[in-house]
């Protein structure tokens, strides 16, 4: 773990005993603080009391007396749509409230850095979608490479849980909005914007404070590097703002839509093949068309940008192109979890709104498209134009029968559960067809998680006669 400084001796409160707040908790513990818990649910403090830690409730008159600081879960609301009533009453009171990544930069450096001959660099992933892919595919190059990595944030184990640096070592970290929004701290090496496209509007109120949240990993993490994709017009906008000039080349443009040959650094990847250009001028290309584990070109933007964390961390393009042939794919994104007389099994259940869906239709042909779960606000009908390679739509739980409204005229069936969807659909599929779980919804209506539905759709498909 990562033993938080700067609270030696003091009382810290931490909000949510989830998996992010324990580790806090004990890392707090392990750099002198004195942690004071609370979770509004029973549960979360049953667990954490079996666990040893003892609960109070901040809630109450005085609680905050004596505490530093106030460390909050990522999913607890500090702003909008309401703050949680602790973290308001924290903010009434003059007391500082952070997250677990503020804390992870303010303790990740140490004075043993001082021995080290390289040192650490961190990585970090933002936007609305192929954050977890390109996290975990800049992880798998690194490691690939052999040099020391971890991963985490978003991903993998909370900041707070990872091992203290290594000499040389690249930590690689996964942030949601949730995350960059609060932490009071970001000191990124490196930073990636993927995209951005609507998501989590309540909790930002609407479209601008989603990105506002986002940019700041940038604005006010002052990255060395930063990896901004383009093929929006936020993403055009961070990278200006970042950028003293065209040539600048500690901003990396990247897209998979459009050739950018006319800047300082860009990686791009067009017609299957990515390309990096630096002072205009091609310097290598990789061919992505038979990289099994990054379909469509959702994928090769992740890839586009992966390839230009590794080079900012001086790994060649070689050894990129190979780490990249060996990458498995992450579960639930674009997963093929079986191919059964002919037809193609993907498990896509992360795509839970409508952009992400969209790249996933856009990726394969002859779908039959397994969609529906709790609607998004904004519906489904910015999916229309994607539509023409699906055969046949099998919508599931709570939104199926609006998802069926929305997109009049496409050929559907209401089938309501994964196991009729399923069912159906091989019984419909024939050599050559994908059956794609993309559901363009939340899961929360029928599953617990994203990947709790995508583990059914994969055991479903097991279960299928031969």
């Amino acid at each position: 773990m990562i033993p938080v400084q700067g609270y030696a001796g003091h009382k810290v409160a931490v909000l949510g005993l989830g998996r992010s707040g324990l580790a806090t908790a004990a890392a707090l513990k392990a750099g002198g603080a004195e942690p004071v818990l609370w979770d509004d649910s029973p549960e979360a403090r049953a667990h954490a009391e079996a666990e040893g830690w003892a609960c109070t409730d901040l809630g109450r008159e005085g609680a905050f007396e004596g505490i530093a600081a106030l460390i909050t879960s990522p999913g607890i609301p500090h702003l909008y749509p309401q703050p949680h009533r602790i973290i308001a009453k924290a903010m009434a009171e003059g007391i500082p409230v952070d997250n677990d990544i503020g804390l992870f930069f303010r303790s990740w450096a140490t004075h043993e850095w001082d021995d080290f001959e390289t040192m650490p660099r961190t990585v970090c992933v933002t936007g609305s979608n192929g954050k977890s892919t390109t996290t975990a595919l800049i992880r798998h190059i690194v490691e690939h490479a052999g040099r020391p990595v971890q991963m985490g944030g978003n991903i993998g184990v909370g900041v707070l849980a990872l091992e203290p640096a290594r000499d040389g070592e690249v930590v690689v970290l996964e942030l949601s909005s949730y995350q960059t929004d609060l932490a009071r701290a970001l000191t990124p090496d490196i930073a990636v914007f993927t995209n951005l496209s609507p998501d989590h509007l309540d909790r930002h109120s609407g479209y601008g404070g989603y990105f506002a949240a986002k940019r700041r990993l940038f604005a006010e993490g002052g990255p060395d590097r930063a990896i901004i994709g383009v093929d929006e017009k936020e993403g055009v906008y961070l990278a200006n703002q970042m950028a003293s000039s065209r040539e600048d080349d500690r901003v990396i443009r990247i897209s998979s839509e459009q050739k950018l040959g006319d800047f300082g650094w860009s990686v791009f990847a067009r017609k299957g093949f990515l390309a990096e250009w630096r002072k205009g001028r091609q310097i290598a290309s990789i061919d992505l068309r038979e990289v099994k584990g990054l379909p469509g070109a959702h994928n090769h933007q992740n890839a586009c940008a992966a390839y230009a964390a590794a080079r900012c961390l001086g790994i060649a393009p070689k050894v990129i192109e190979e780490a990249f042939h060996s990458f498995a794919g992450l579960p639930h994104r674009s997963q093929t979890v079986a191919v059964r007389k002919g037809v193609r099994y993907v498990n896509d259940s992360k795509a839970t709104n409508v952009d992400s869906a969209a790249k996933a239709l856009q990726a394969f042909d002859n779908i039959r498209w397994i969609a529906g779960g709790l609607g998004k606000e904004g519906g489904v009908s910015f999916l229309k134009p994607f539509l023409g390679t699906v055969k046949k739509a099998y919508f599931i739980g709570h939104s199926g029968r609006d998802f069926a409204l929305e997109l009049e005229g496409l050929n559907h069936e209401i089938c309501e559960t994964m196991e009729r969807a399923v069912a159906r659909a091989a019984e419909e599929a024939e050599p050559g067809d994908t059956v794609l779980l993309a559901p363009a919804a939340a899961s929360f209506d029928q599953y617990k998680s994203f990947e709790k539905r995508g583990d059914h759709f994969a055991a479903l498909v097991a279960a299928l006669p031969d």
